[in-house]
């Protein structure tokens, strides 16, 4: 049973679109920070579900909640790539913020397909995307800051070609949305996933679902769950983090800041801009109201 003092609401939240600008790739809004500084004192548990990094949300998100005055104690984790690595987040971690990372090498890609995809990257692409040296799981290759989205987007199904391809060749099943291409006894081990700047190549097992579940485990660690959830994310995939919370029987909404990709049926409920507003700035907005309903 669920005591009186649990928190009334909880945060997970995806980090490109609803609280790092897709396009610096950082937080770009100082209210976001503001607000979750806020938010957290309140007792919100809020854990950051991604694909990014350790070292990206230790210098992208944990350096400017630390500088906005993060309380110590707050109950506030990251969970990156995908489920791959997790941690805690706080002030009583020194002067980074973050204390120890926990990384499942289970699910890290093969070293020499890294190695192979930093080379094509290097010889073939390297006017469009730079390969992203801080991940300990996935292989994720990203858009230059400095091309065009439409650039990109329009090179980016040959650059997937090429990994699915190097995959294949070493005997391994691959998909890439409905493109599957099992392995000689019909299994797929791995994943090559486009989003709108990047391409994240990752075992089948990573997902935003897994990342929820992380989220929980660290939650278990130093609190009560919360009576209600909000799950906040830019894309289709992130709809999993509701789904599996919704499926553990966990009161959830789900907030969709960029909608035009389609909202599904889902048997909870989604939340978007009553103003219009998408990525970062619905995010603030979503945000905002959440803090003013708490401090009624």
């Amino acid at each position: 049973m669920t005591s009186s003092s649990a928190p009334r609401l909880g945060l997970l939240l995806d980090v490109d679109g609803p609280i790092a600008s897709p396009v610096t790739r950082s937080i770009a809004l100082p209210a976001i920070t503001r607000d979750l500084v806020a938010l957290a004192a309140l007792g919100v548990p809020i854990v950051f579900n991604t694909g990014r990094s350790d070292a990206f949300i230790r210098e992208e998100v944990v350096g400017p909640l630390l500088a906005a005055g993060l309380p110590e104690g707050a109950r506030v984790h990251g969970v990156c790539e995908k489920g791959a690595v997790w941690f805690t987040i706080g002030s009583e971690h020194g002067v980074d913020g973050i204390g120890p990372i926990e990384v499942d090498s289970s699910l890290a890609m093969p070293a020499d397909f890294g190695a192979e995809m930093q080379a094509l990257v290097a010889d073939e692409f390297a006017d469009l995307v730079f390969y992203d040296t801080t991940k300990h799981a996935m292989v994720s290759i990203e858009q230059l800051t400095s091309v065009e989205s439409s650039t990109y987007l329009g090179r980016q199904r040959d650059l997937d070609e090429k990994a699915m391809q190097a995959l294949v060749r070493r005997g391994f099943g691959v998909r890439r949305l409905d493109d599957v291409r099992p392995d000689a006894s019909g299994s797929v081990q791995w994943r090559v996933d486009p989003t709108i700047i990047s391409t994240d190549i990752e075992s089948v097992r990573l997902g935003k679902d897994l990342g929820a579940e992380r989220a929980l485990e660290l939650l278990a660690a130093d609190g009560e769950p919360p009576l209600a959830w909000r799950t906040v994310g830019d894309s289709r995939s992130d709809y999993a983090m509701a789904d599996w919370l919704h499926a553990q029987g966990h009161a959830v909404a789900h907030v969709d800041v960029r909608p035009a990709d389609g909202v599904p049926a889902t048997p909870y409920p989604v939340l978007t801009s009553s103003t219009g507003a998408i990525h970062d700035e619905a995010g603030a907005e979503f945000l905002a109201g959440w803090l003013a309903d708490l401090t009624v």
